[in-house]
């Protein structure tokens, strides 16, 4: 029992003193920022770019499952120091685009052979919409993260770390533990528990382009010293953003373009770097 105590409490020092020698989380301020969905849309791939190489975003997932998947790997390839992930995804939630599994998954497909639109049962959705509501196959949902991952990794084999969309892998336990394998068989999987990382609010409720950017620096400037994470959805308002949307989010073409002026504001970074705040990756945590 003494032994056990003392090895644990040698792997906690050890993991500890690699934190301290690597940051200085006392004394310093570090942020994380990502951005989810490249591969889903031109409109993401482009968001998601400028907001790297003309902002504040470091880290980004991909989706390999959807129609977009291509021309983000090329972009990605032309930006090696963006950190990404591969962004798993087992829903396809907006009504005019869909995207289905890469592999034959009839449990967690509907009649159309396309993902369901939620993870979870909605009051406001028609019946049989969701994949709580599916009598999903676990080892078709393995047998299609796997594939994700493996076609991920062949184009973008400098891959981080590994995310679900929409949060998916929380829906249930055994879904939740053949995701934390399957990161941790691919080298995907990064401890983010000793970092203590805190949740960046950034923008709260600000209702225009200009307060979200006001809110966001005013944020940046209160932060004390330690990690901080915050993720969104960066794209570009275009004709194409424009007809992607589903009931209850119906601007999401304004709301993602603002997510990329944000990230790319010149105020922000002013901030950032006034404050000495250090810009960091999933990459970086490894």
């Amino acid at each position: 029992m003494k032994r056990n105590i003392l090895l644990a409490f040698f792997i906690l020092l050890t993991t500890l003193t690699g934190i301290t020698q690597k940051f200085n989380p006392e004394k310093e301020v570090y942020l994380l920022v990502r951005g989810d969905d490249i591969g889903s849309s031109h409109a993401a791939n482009v968001g998601c770019i400028e907001s790297y190489q003309n902002g504040i975003m470091q880290s980004v997932e991909l989706m390999p499952m959807c129609a977009w998947f291509p021309e983000a790997v090329k972009m990605l390839k032309e930006n090696p120091g963006l950190d990404v992930g591969v962004h798993l995804a087992l829903t396809s939630e907006w009504d005019n685009i869909k995207w289905g599994p890469l592999t034959k998954a009839p449990s967690i497909s509907d009649e159309d052979g396309y993902f369901y639109p939620m993870v979870r049962k909605r009051k406001d959705a028609p019946p049989n919409t969701s994949l709580q509501e599916a009598d999903w196959d676990i080892d078709e949902i393995e047998k299609e993260l796997r594939t994700q991952i493996e076609l991920a990794l062949k184009y973008v084999p400098w891959a981080s770390h590994a995310g679900v969309h929409m949060g998916a892998a929380g829906l249930d336990e055994e879904m939740g533990a053949v995701v934390s394998r399957l990161k941790k068989e691919y080298a995907l999987d990064i401890d983010m528990e000793p970092y203590h990382f805190k949740r960046f609010d950034g923008w709260g409720d600000a209702g225009t382009l200009t307060e979200r950017i006001t809110n966001f620096a005013e944020a940046l400037e209160q932060l004390e010293p330690g990690f901080y994470l915050f993720i969104d959805h960066p794209a570009i308002d275009s004709p194409e953003m424009r007809s992607i949307w589903h009931k209850g989010y119906e601007d999401v073409a304004i709301d993602r373009d603002w997510v990329t002026r944000v990230f790319t504001s010149d105020k922000v970074k002013q901030v950032i770097k006034k404050k000495g705040i250090n810009l960091i990756s999933y990459k970086d945590l490894k």
